[in-house]
């Protein structure tokens, strides 16, 4: 739906989704990203943290222990709404919690997969920053 251009009935399939499971870290992401489209990054920054939240929450119940490749898919998630969220909290002019969410990234997986170490360090608004590959 949502690469036909169809966001709105996109956005309300993933509510539905999240009234039935409202821990679905894939809802909240995809959530993250139309929010993001739209350029509310308040409302992108509740989705991709809430996203982020559930996978890290997740990782200390395993004991939170040694690494959590980005190869592995079911990974991905993760790091895609950390990503995201690491980018909105940047834009909204707060880089300590940023900091701390890349931090946590590269405890996971210290290859760092997808670059959110040099998006922290790109200025705020920094237009080489390409929105699209944030999820």
């Amino acid at each position: 739906m949502i690469d036909g251009g169809e966001g709105e009935i996109a956005r309300d399939e993933l509510l539905w989704l999240l009234n039935g499971c409202s821990d679905c870290l894939a809802a909240h992401r995809m959530l993250g990203e139309l929010a993001l489209a739209e350029n509310d990054l308040r409302l992108a920054r509740g989705h991709f943290g809430y996203a982020f939240e559930i996978g890290a929450k997740a990782w200390e119940r395993a004991g939170g222990q040694g690494q959590l490749p980005h190869l592995v898919p079911a990974n991905q998630g993760f790091f895609e709404a950390g990503k995201g969220l690491v980018y909105c909290l940047r834009e909204l002019g707060k880089g300590d919690l940023a900091q701390q969410v890349v931090t946590r990234l590269l405890a996971a997986d210290p290859s760092d997969p997808l670059g959110v170490r040099k998006l922290l360090e790109a200025p705020a608004s920094d237009t080489s920053v390409d929105q699209s590959s944030l999820g």
